[in-house]
């Protein structure tokens, strides 16, 4: 079936006891056993599992084109469960430009438990071949990138990744699977912050992961049983609402890459604006292969306006219409001075605003970044 319908239909099933066409709601937290102690509903506690976790992580399998997914409390989540899936002093190759969230659990929590972190401009394939040279158990892959939208070549990594007998694992948060399917180009993993476009509504904080056929075994085991055992999952109503904003995500992805497409041209020709990241642009470094790999340019902008960090930071404060906040993906515009966010240490530049584009008319998101950039 194609992505539309896969949206409204996996994952969904009419209820045999009423004919309910939305899925019902399970709060409960345990279920009942039978006379000798068997599960005959096939849930225990819902840690474990529950019906909306499984329907949801049917979904997800479904969407990614994937055997299994596994759903988790938020992103940072699904992320720590694969880093923990790893061996005591496991090396791992992360992209030189990563969401600062990734980049702090590298460096503190499971640095601390022995993981060896690269970090490499990985859409250079030499570099990436270089970093390879050495005994790798790990390759993350990031793209666009979080928040200069680099572009990664995944097939190409992908190749490079498993050829050294790495788990190769891609972000696709910011591409979602109407833009992008990872596991298609050879990832093992598929890794979502369900926070941003597949939730799209700014009201679920979730995550997670989605493997491949052919993804080991033994990973997958390792980390279903974090999920389930550390319990950093869902709650049920967060797995409800979040089956429901599926339904949509085709449209609303693609209608916010079409709008982003058109402020990204228009910030480009700006006189306050010194430099635009954004795949689409056919200027942008990694065009060709976001071509060849992505169905659109995706409906996040980074930009960078003239006067230094406190030029950006006044351009932020100025927005009437776009909201300043943090988080992407959703319906509402909303832009952010990132520097300050990700802290002295970020290599994130002074003056760059990240730039969610949502669904407003985008003659009125012109109208609100052309006051604020004066």
């Amino acid at each position: 079936m194609h992505l539309e319908t896969q949206a409204v239909h996996a994952g969904r099933r009419i209820d045999p006891a009423t004919g309910a066409v939305t899925p019902n709601l399970t709060l409960s937290t345990t279920f009942e056993r039978a006379a000798d102690g068997t599960l005959p509903h096939g849930f225990n506690y819902t840690r474990l599992d529950n019906p909306n976790r499984r329907a949801l992580e049917q979904a997800l399998a479904a969407l990614e084109h994937g055997t299994e997914a596994l759903a988790f409390a938020s992103g940072q989540a699904a992320i720590a469960a694969v880093l923990q899936s790893l061996a005591p002093g496991a090396r791992a190759i992360f992209p030189d430009d990563l969401y600062h969230g990734t980049r702090a659990l590298v460096k503190t929590t499971f640095a601390r438990w022995g993981l060896v972190a690269e970090f490499i401009d990985c859409t250079d394939l030499a570099a990436v071949t270089a970093a390879l040279q050495k005994p790798t158990q790990l390759v993350w892959l990031e793209t666009p990138s979080n928040p200069r939208l680099k572009i990664t070549d995944v097939a190409a990594v992908a190749l490079l990744g498993r050829a050294a007998g790495a788990l190769v694992v891609a972000d696709n948060t910011w591409a979602s699977p109407v833009l992008m399917q990872p596991l298609a180009l050879g990832a093992h993993i598929a890794m979502h912050s369900t926070t941003k476009y597949l939730g799209g509504h700014s009201d679920i904080l979730g995550g997670a992961l989605v493997f491949s056929a052919d993804a080991p075994s033994d990973t997958i085991g390792h980390i279903r049983e974090w999920q389930r055992i550390g319990g950093a999952v869902p709650a049920p109503f967060d797995c409800w609402l979040l089956l429901r904003s599926l339904a949509t995500l085709p449209v609303r992805v693609r209608a916010q890459a079409a709008t982003a497409a058109r402020l990204a041209a228009w910030l480009a020709a700006h006189p306050k604006v010194s430099r635009v990241y954004y795949p689409g642009l056919p200027t942008h470094p990694g065009h060709a292969v976001s071509q060849r790999q992505m169905t659109g340019g995706g409906a996040m902008i980074s930009f960078e306006v003239h006067g230094g960090f406190a030029g950006a930071q006044a351009a932020a404060g100025r927005m009437k219409l776009i909201t300043r906040a943090t988080s992407l993906g959703g319906v509402e515009s909303l832009i952010e001075h990132r520097k300050p966010v990700e802290g002295p240490d970020s290599v994130t530049p002074d003056n760059l605003l990240r730039f969610s584009v949502g669904l407003e008319h985008p003659d009125d998101l012109i109208a609100d970044l052309a006051q604020a950039l004066g």
